[in-house]
């Protein structure tokens, strides 16, 4: 029978609110910006509504910025009854989901196609914000409730935001298979963690962990939980073969959105799969052992070598920017697994260094393709001929995030590769082979990325000379900023691989 609790137990449960309450700032800060972006919406009039709204959004996240630098005075602590946590792990990708969150607004702002819509601009902007804090929420969850709670959170932001533009065919198909697709992966991630609490009884995952290693395990309940749990997080990330959605949902989402989607949910995927399994399940040879002789680390080394083969050799066919971009993001889950595998502290060092490069040149990328589609209304690969020439500021940049996306020098994303590369064959021979199919694969992309150029430049355009490719001051301002970040953090990376490593220490009780 349910007994009410008492008065002390009451006043207890509100003192540990109150404590958490002070380690739960910028996400607070965070909702309310959400509701001032709601309540403005309604209160302005459609004159002049998406530039205010926009810099508004702008303003409020950067202002996000100084309440997570606050955060590194603060120390480590689980609050909420364990449910989430406040560590470097999570202070790093806070930082990381509100620039997305920074990048993406500055993006929509400049797609005239989604200005075009008649949908509720407020909202698209608010939504940007709920994704913001659903992330964050996603890396720094430390129960299994909490998990599942923020990533429907982040789930539910993007369905909307998939679809945002109605009247376009496209788009309408491109949130239904999303949201399909996440409904079932959503299911298989919820019936994975029941059957893990049904195992422990425990929700937060360092209990798990001492219950499995304490009390032991089924290893077939264990194995299915596990599939389970890898299928959920393997749909954020988009990793073969759980990337089916990814092609359609990031064609037919505004590019800005599909952006976001490729950088900032595959980064929450990431982050939730890291603090899930270098905690939570048993990890190691012996543990390995012990699962009915089922390596895991195989498991991922198939995820990751099969992501990478199959997005880098099928975007060669693709005709269109978006698609190319989609099956390239594909590939990139590949190679942001090569650092997970690894599990030590030099391997999660590179895959926040890996991710903090793909946020420069992938928003770059998908903003020249915004640009571009402003300008010709096209997304179509045939259509870049001879832009080179007549948008050289886009041409040029294009061409530097497309040589970042590669992995070469001396661009951001060589370093990101260098150092994914370095922490997975410092493992030994049994992870040689794994190096080498990232490598050939990244031969592989050169060829699909650099069709871009060839068209840009070495291609006459059949187009009339008479379009107006001339960019605005602040999108120039946006696309130089970009361009040089990404060239020089591939020459001074070390503040970045330092702040990086910071953070991937918080792991060195687990980790080797």
């Amino acid at each position: 029978m349910f007994e009410m609790p008492s008065g002390a137990e009451i006043q207890s449960i509100i003192s540990s609110l109150r404590a958490g309450a002070g380690y739960f700032i910028p996400e607070i800060y965070l909702s309310a910006l959400f509701m001032v972006l709601i309540l403005l919406d309604l209160v302005l009039g459609n004159r002049k509504k998406n530039g205010i709204l926009a810099s508004t959004t702008v303003a409020g996240l950067l202002g996000a910025l100084y309440f997570v630098y606050q955060q590194h005075g603060l120390p480590d602590a689980e609050i909420f009854f364990g449910m989430y946590s406040l560590d470097r792990f999570g202070i790093f990708f806070k930082y990381f989901f509100v620039l997305s969150g920074v990048l993406a607004v500055v993006i929509s702002n400049d797609d005239e196609q989604l200005n075009r819509q008649d949908s509720g601009i407020g909202e698209y902007y608010a939504l940007i914000v709920g994704m913001v804090i659903g992330m964050i929420m996603m890396a720094s969850s430390t129960d299994l409730l909490m998990m599942f709670l923020s990533m429907e959170l982040v789930a539910l932001s993007a369905y909307v935001l998939a679809g945002y533009m109605k009247r376009e065919p496209r788009s309408s198909e491109a949130a239904l298979k999303y949201l399909i697709y996440g409904a079932v992966s959503s299911g298989m991630l919820l019936y994975g963690f029941s059957l893990i609490y049904g195992m422990t009884a425990q929700t937060n995952i360092t209990k798990i962990s001492m219950e499995l290693s304490s009390h032991g395990y089924d290893p077939l309940v264990m194995i299915l939980a596990t599939l389970l749990v890898l299928a959920g997080f393997g749909y954020k990330m988009g990793a073969v073969p759980f990337h089916f959605w990814s092609p359609d949902v990031y064609e037919g989402a505004p590019t800005p959105v599909t952006a976001y989607l490729s950088v900032a949910s595959k980064a929450a995927g990431f982050a939730m799969l890291m603090r899930f399994f270098y905690v939570a399940v048993p990890h190691g040879k012996e543990g390995l052992e012990d699962m009915l002789n089922i390596d895991w680390l195989a498991l991922l080394m198939i995820i990751s070598a099969a992501s990478m083969i199959y997005g880098n050799v099928v975007a060669i066919w693709q005709k269109n920017v978006k698609r190319l971009l989609a099956y390239s993001s594909i590939a990139h889950a590949g190679y942001l697994l090569l650092g997970v595998i690894t599990m030590d502290k030099l391997g999660t060092q590179a895959t926040l260094i890996y991710l903090s490069a793909y946020l420069l040149m992938n928003y770059g990328a998908f903003y020249i393709v915004v640009l571009i589609s402003n300008k010709t209304g096209s997304e179509n690969l045939d259509d870049y001929k001879g832009l080179g020439r007549r948008m050289p500021l886009a041409g040029a940049a294009l061409t530097v995030f497309l040589i970042s996306l590669v992995g070469l020098p001396p661009t951001f994303g060589f370093i990101g590769k260098l150092m994914i590369f370095t922490a997975l064959i410092g493992k030994g021979d049994l992870y040689m082979w794994l190096a080498l199919v990232g490598i050939m694969t990244s031969v592989i992309s050169l060829f699909y990325y650099m069709l871009i150029p060839l068209n840009m430049y070495l291609r006459d355009s059949d187009a009339s000379d008479q379009l107006d490719l001339k960019l605005g001051v602040g999108q120039q301002a946006v696309v130089t900023l970009l361009m040089v970040a990404t060239l020089y953090l591939g020459l001074f990376f070390q503040p970045i691989a330092e702040f990086a490593k910071y953070s991937a220490s918080m792991f060195g009780a687990v980790l080797n």
